[in-house]
């Protein structure tokens, strides 16, 4: 069973995700050949063939890496970098092209990415949409915590942050983490009431400097991975244990866990899990480390939960999310020192195939929803002023057409290599993080179970 499942999720994410390259590529190629050009070859990936068609003087194949796609066009300028040498030059000049058909070519691809979107969206308004809600309720707060002193408590319900809605933590978290300020104006409720304070958020750790507010979540911390030769190990937690005490103390989120052990030090203690509907009293001894004391466990995120949401969202406001949370992640990107967001913390094609992965494990129809969102982002990308983009291509035939002067061929040549050696840079970096830092992130992410419910009322008012 396992493995049928691992094949469908495999040739799932393979099929969704080249179908955003196919779209992509698909535009260029159809205005190309309206516009006459000759087009030498249509590929889906890049690097080594895997597979190859020739037909009416056109090569068709699919390659080894599947990171994007190209459709040579002799006539248009190129990157060898990326799209390889010719291998055979024609003996006849190609008769030259005018910019406007330059840039009807360069921007059709995005266009299509943004067609294929809708069309996604659409589709998801119709069939819904299961939306993860974790219930942004306050889990056991420290005594000693600033959050504790303004006088909020266990069971106190997040409902804004500076006057906007948060429906669940995953909200607060993506809110927070993208804002260039630390310091949030947070709405409480408690039974009927609300209140207002204002809160400072700090970075995760040291290795992780994306803020957060210190608000743990009111739900027992659940052991993600045991690190071997760690008092953890040797203490026999396993996965997916819930820790529901530590030297008698009841643990109601990661935050009370993490203190009462910094108060308990060194010293043997009891650490009481719950594992197969049972509490399984253990002796564990942390160890200090640094000064900091440490039980050798990354924390998973537990059994996520979907809300059916039927209808789904309109097209448009589905797309409109997506670009807006495009914008405030760029935005968050070119203000690192505020917010904490760096380059490392982007995805490249490993982390989006993974997160594919997960999202076709679960649902077909979030699989769906994270295409809208992969195919807003391709559109937006490249059309970045970019050269190697259809943006710099866009730019270049606006130049040429307004000014009616080509670029000289040499300058748009090491331009583009340039700037295509860049981008292959960048894959690589974007990718090694995927690879060797946020691993486990994407093995918990698959591997984690999740439940997909009806809402409480499925009445068609329900969800208006």
């Amino acid at each position: 069973m396992v493995i049928l499942t691992t094949i469908y999720v495999v040739a799932a994410v393979l099929l969704l995700f080249g179908a955003a390259i196919f779209v992509h590529e698909w535009g260029h190629y159809f205005v190309a050949r309206m516009c006459g050009m000759k087009v030498e070859e249509f590929a889906i990936g890049f690097g080594k063939i895997l597979w190859k068609k020739e037909k009416d003087g056109i090569l068709y194949t699919v390659r080894m890496i599947p990171a994007g796609g190209f459709v040579k066009l002799p006539q248009m300028l190129t990157s060898e970098a990326i799209e390889g040498k010719n291998e055979e030059e024609d003996t006849e000049p190609l008769p030259e092209i005018s910019p406007w058909a330059k840039i009807a070519v360069a921007v059709a691809g995005p266009i299509m990415n943004i067609v294929f979107a809708i069309v996604l969206a659409t589709v998801i308004y119709f069939v819904g949409l299961p939306e993860m809600i974790t219930p942004p309720v306050v889990g056991n707060l420290s005594k000693e915590s600033e959050e504790y002193a303004l006088g909020i408590r266990e069971g106190d319900i997040v409902t804004k942050i500076d006057d906007q809605a948060i429906p669940s933590w995953e909200e607060a978290y993506k809110l927070t983490a993208l804002s260039l300020t630390n310091r949030f104006a947070v709405t409480f409720q408690r039974d009927r009431d609300e209140f207002t304070h204002v809160l400072t958020a700090t970075p995760v750790s040291d290795q992780i400097p994306i803020k957060t507010l210190d608000l743990p979540s009111k739900f027992p911390p659940i052991v993600g991975r045991v690190l071997e030769g760690q008092a953890a190990s040797e203490a026999g937690l396993k996965q997916d244990d819930k820790i529901i005490s530590l030297g008698g103390i009841p643990i109601g989120g990661q935050g009370r866990l993490i203190d009462e052990l910094q108060k308990n030090g060194d010293k043997v203690t009891e650490i009481v899990v719950r594992r197969d509907g049972e509490n399984v009293p253990l002796q564990i001894t942390p160890r200090m480390i640094e000064g900091k004391v440490m039980i050798g466990v990354q924390f998973g995120a537990g059994p996520r939960v979907y809300i059916e949401r039927y209808p789904g969202p309109t097209p448009w406001e589905n797309i409109s999310e997506v670009g807006s949370l495009m914008w405030r992640t760029l935005y968050a990107l070119f203000h690192p020192k505020q917010t904490g967001v760096g380059v490392s913390d982007l995805s490249g094609p490993v982390g989006i195939l993974a997160m594919l992965g997960a999202m076709v494990k679960t649902d077909y129809r979030l699989a769906l929803n994270f295409l809208v969102l992969l195919n807003v982002n391709l559109a937006i990308l490249n059309m970045l002023p970019i050269p190697v983009l259809d943006g710099g291509h866009t730019v270049m035939g606006l130049i040429e057409g307004i000014f009616r002067r080509k670029i000289p061929a040499k300058l748009q040549e090491w331009a583009t290599t340039g700037f295509a050696v860049a981008l292959i840079s960048l894959m690589l970096y974007v990718t090694f993080h995927d690879v060797f830092m946020r691993r486990g992130i994407f093995v918990d992410m698959f591997n984690n179970e999740a439940e997909v419910q009806a809402p409480a009322d499925p009445s068609p008012t329900a969800s208006e």
